[in-house]
């Protein structure tokens, strides 16, 4: 993995265009974009290379989905998390969002209640809030330098009748929690107690930091009689948004059907060749490099965690490649630090007031990238700060 800049493509043309990219940030006069929850790096050349190879056969007709492709995303869950698929039913899905979508439209009806628990990824609110359902808040607490479940909250909006559903973000973005066994086992027998739905979105399950274990939902959930499904898939781990498609896990024989019921009449699986060649050469083949770029993640990390100008800090993140960096101390509120970010820091960060109100005063940093951009940041930051 060699010395790189931010890849040219990182955050304006994500953005859509120039004009949504200041839309955004309010201008795009020398920003560092370091907002999207991706890798900068340059990515794995085993999948670069099979895409290559793929683009240049001349054919992209129909393609099946081979059994290698599940075969890989199995033997690597068993390699990497000891967990053992079994029994357990794998149905692709488009992406996350139509995941999420298409299993409140099964689970819940207009005017149902689902719980999430802020601050957290952007998408499921207006995910839950399209669909015609209400969003019940179970936010997480700051205690001290961590962030913890407020259990006692979940219990009580479980019991709530028209709560029917939870979207559980483990590992937890943005704020970087890989939630023990324990608490997911607290939160399998609320849920289960309450004949609430559990909706775990696994997706960044691969990144795990230092000492860290990703806990899948259903392990700790055994033994309970929660209903749930398990949302993965290799766009995180190996920068694959724009290609490949994701998983959802399920022991639910009544969810699985009436997904495949649903994804047959909207065509859901419709196979996309690239995705099918680059999410098995990932799990084939990726292993080593995912190794490089958390070795990478976590150099970063503590560069942040030891030269971060004073007030600004880093809440120590125990998995994924997302800095939650605490501004707070800087004593502005939400407009006036969005305006201070892009326009004194010269930072393209997602502010926290994104992931909802309690994000105030913080800002989400991707960090799967080389170290000088980090050391770049903090310069920023630092004369900014001055």
């Amino acid at each position: 993995m060699s010395e790189i800049a931010i890849p040219q493509q990182a955050g304006q043309s994500q953005a859509d265009d120039q004009a949504s990219f200041e839309r955004l940030f309010g201008t795009d006069d020398d920003l560092l974009p370091l907002w999207i929850a991706e890798p900068y790096l340059p990515l794995a050349p085993s999948i670069v290379h099979a895409l290559d190879a793929r683009a240049s056969a001349g054919w992209y007709g129909y393609e099946i989905r081979s059994e290698g492709v599940n075969r890989s995303f199995t033997s690597w869950m068993k390699r990497r998390h000891g967990w053992d698929l079994g029994g357990t039913e794998l149905l692709v899905s488009p992406s996350l969002g139509t995941s999420i979508g298409v299993a409140l439209d099964l689970l819940t009806d207009p005017g149902d209640g689902v719980i999430l628990q802020p601050p957290v990824f952007t998408d499921f609110k207006p995910l839950v809030t399209r669909s015609h359902r209400k969003v019940v808040r179970n936010s997480l607490v700051l205690d001290g330098t961590e962030y913890r479940m407020d259990l006692e909250g979940l219990d009580d909006v479980a019991s709530r009748p028209d709560v029917k559903a939870m979207i559980l973000c483990n590992p937890h973005n943005p704020v970087g929690r890989v939630w023990t066994p324990e608490e997911l086992k607290t939160v399998a027998e609320i849920c289960s107690h309450n004949d609430v739905f559990v909706i775990s979105d696994e997706i960044h399950a691969d990144i795990m930091l230092k000492d860290s274990q990703f806990t899948p939902f259903a392990a700790a959930a055994h033994g309970t009689d929660v209903r749930w499904i398990a949302l993965h898939g290799a766009i995180k781990t190996f920068g694959l948004a724009g290609v490949a498609d994701t998983l959802i896990l399920t022991e639910d024989d009544e969810f699985a059907a009436g997904f495949k019921s649903t994804s047959s009449r909207l065509h859901l699986t419709r196979n996309n060749v690239f995705a099918l060649t680059a999410i098995e050469t990932a799990y084939e083949h990726g292993e080593s490099w995912l190794d490089a770029m958390l070795e990478q993640v976590a150099r970063n990390v503590e560069t942040l965690a030891n030269d971060l100008p004073d007030p600004v800090r880093i809440i120590q993140p125990q998995g994924t490649y997302l800095a939650w960096i605490d501004f707070r101390g800087l004593e502005m509120d939400v407009p006036e630090l969005s305006q201070w970010l892009p326009q004194q820091a010269h930072l393209a960060l997602s502010p926290g007031h994104w992931f909802g109100r309690e994000g105030a005063g913080f800002a989400r940093m991707s960090i799967a990238v080389k170290s000088p951009v980090i050391d770049e940041a903090i310069q920023r930051l630092s004369a900014a700060i001055g």
